[in-house]
Formats: C-alpha cells, sequence, structure tokens
C-alpha cells in the first residue's frame, strides 16, 4: 500500500506515518531506519559526520559534502561505488557532478529530515571517497 501525503509539515507526516503503521502497514525494520533522528541522536551523529567534512544545510534537514578527485574518471567511479550502494540501500542521494567535483546532499524524503539511513551512507561514500 502506498501513502501520499503533500503539502503537510514533517512532523504531521511523522505523525501521519506512525498511525498507519500502527494499524498495520509497513514494516517495523524499514521504520526503525526511516524515522527522523531524534534531537539527541542528531547530536551525536552530526558531531562525527562534521568532523570528516560533512556540513548541516541552513535552509534544510539534510547534509551536504564535497568531494575533489584527480580526474573524471575517479569521479565516475567514485559515484558508480556509491550508486551500487544507494541502490542496495533504496536511498539515493542528491548529487551533482562536473569534471573531477562531486556534491552530495544526504535527506530522506519521507520524514523530510535526516534518518540511520542518510548517516549510513554518508559514511559509506567517505570509505568509497577514501578508497580511490
Amino acid at each position: 500500500m502506498a501513502v501520499a501525503v503533500r503539502g503537510c509539515g514533517a512532523a504531521l507526516c511523522r505523525a501521519l506515518l506512525g498511525a498507519w503503521r500502527a494499524a498495520g502497514g509497513g514494516c517495523a525494520a524499514t521504520y526503525s531506519q526511516s524515522h527522523c533522528l531524534t534531537t539527541e541522536e542528531r547530536s551525536q551523529v552530526l558531531l562525527d559526520l562534521k568532523a570528516s567534512g560533512w556540513s548541516e544545510l541552513g535552509e534544510r534537514d539534510a547534509i551536504y559534502k564535497e568531494f575533489h578527485f584527480k580526474n573524471f574518471n575517479q569521479a565516475f567511479g567514485f559515484m558508480t561505488r556509491v550508486a551500487l550502494q544507494a541502490e542496495k540501500m533504496n536511498h539515493h542521494p542528491e548529487w551533482f557532478n562536473v569534471y573531477s567535483k562531486v556534491q552530495i546532499t544526504l535527506i530522506s524524503h519521507d520524514c523530510g529530515g535526516l534518518t540511520k539511513r542518510d548517516v549510513k551512507l554518508a559514511q559509506f561514500i567517505d570509505k568509497a571517497a577514501a578508497s580511490v
């Protein structure tokens, strides 16, 4: 069953999604990865992410990082590794590439903010960039 809620705030969407799941919809395991981080969870994970170069976006509840590679082939190879992992996770980044530069924004659109999936994908992205 697909649920589409347009034009509502993130808190209302989370409440509706929670009620739908409590009524038997969805999967608890997926929900544990896709609920927005609490203030405490957010503070904890953002320290590590910021230390590795990620930054918070002021206009949205998202994180951003820019990567620079030696050339286009390295940048594209990196993006391919990230794309394969993103597909496995069913969690896709917003990104932009020009020659050797890759800009990545992570946000979970289903909750309108950061989730554990964003954190896990950011950690994978950092490892993938370090291995290029």
